[in-house]
């Protein structure tokens, strides 16, 4: 593992770490999404390179993710709020079912296997993106959120499977909120502090369920790889605001695009893995 790579292929993993931290942080202040969805597939194939066991591969990427995600978000949603792009209200009503979904999250995490996780990451970011790119501009069920419990309901499945994925609560609540008439760039602000309500408490969950597990990589607590951790963080954080600031002044059509290209491509990545 480390230990068997020479000092150049440790200098180029960490670059090649370093950038993904670019991208990700760029993409948690442009798009709300806590970079994870960059970050997951990117650990995946890295720890595939190290050749970690594919057992323990999806559930060390998606423990790892969620950690870097939260120093990300804090620096994503100070940008936001500057610009008064979150909605205090919203998240006060989906704070709690957010953090109950994450549990459920962290709960099934410990029972399934690396398969199945990154099953849920593929099919799901395919279905958020076909909507994003087909839907119609201006489509909504509805001028508002819906009452309980249905509101309830929608916080805690996207708590939950946010978490299973590793992702910030942007890929699903944007679309989402969309879907209510909710202003998007109102929605990707309000994402960054959803990315942290389920980034923190889905971290601990996921050091907790591996912890002791075997054949970690060296320098993991649980689930979530140190050497990942401290190689991506910095640079994410970094450009977290330069995407915040693209996100208020791109137009609203680029912004909804560049979100589903996004997710496109790295579900279709994540779904061919399981048949290749």
């Amino acid at each position: 593992m480390f230990e068997t790579m020479s000092g150049a292929e440790l200098m180029a993993l960490a670059l090649a770490l370093a950038v993904v931290g670019c991208c990700s942080g760029f993409l948690a202040g442009l798009l709300g999404v806590g970079g994870g969805i960059v970050i997951v597939p990117a650990l995946f194939y890295v720890f595939d390179f190290l050749d970690i066991d594919e057992a323990i591969r999806a559930h060390l990427a998606v423990g790892t993710s969620l950690a870097t995600i939260i120093p990300t978000s804090i620096i994503s949603l100070r940008a936001h709020r500057k610009r008064e792009a979150v909605d205090d209200a919203l998240l006060k009503s989906w704070g709690p079912m957010i953090a109950l979904g994450v549990i459920i999250g962290v709960v099934i995490a410990a029972f399934v296997d690396g398969k199945a996780l990154t099953g849920v990451f593929g099919i799901v970011a395919l279905i958020v993106a076909l909507y994003m790119l087909f839907s119609l501009e201006g489509t909504r069920l509805k001028d508002g959120l819906p009452g309980q419990p249905w509101r309830s309901l929608i916080a805690t499945f996207i708590g939950g499977v946010s978490t299973l994925m590793g992702i910030g609560g942007g890929t699903l609540s944007v679309p989402i909120l969309s879907l209510f008439n909710f202003p998007l760039r109102r929605a990707v602000g309000t994402a960054s502090a959803i990315g942290l309500i389920i980034a923190v408490p889905g971290t601990l969950g996921f050091v907790i369920n591996g912890w002791g597990a075997e054949d970690l990589p060296p320098f993991s607590l649980g689930y979530v790889s140190l050497v990942g951790f401290a190689a991506i963080v910095p640079t994410s954080m970094l450009f977290a605001p330069y995407g915040a600031r693209a996100a208020h002044s791109m137009q609203v059509g680029w912004l909804r695009k560049s979100f589903a290209l996004f997710l496109g491509l790295t579900g279709v990545k994540m779904v061919w893995t399981l048949f290749s």
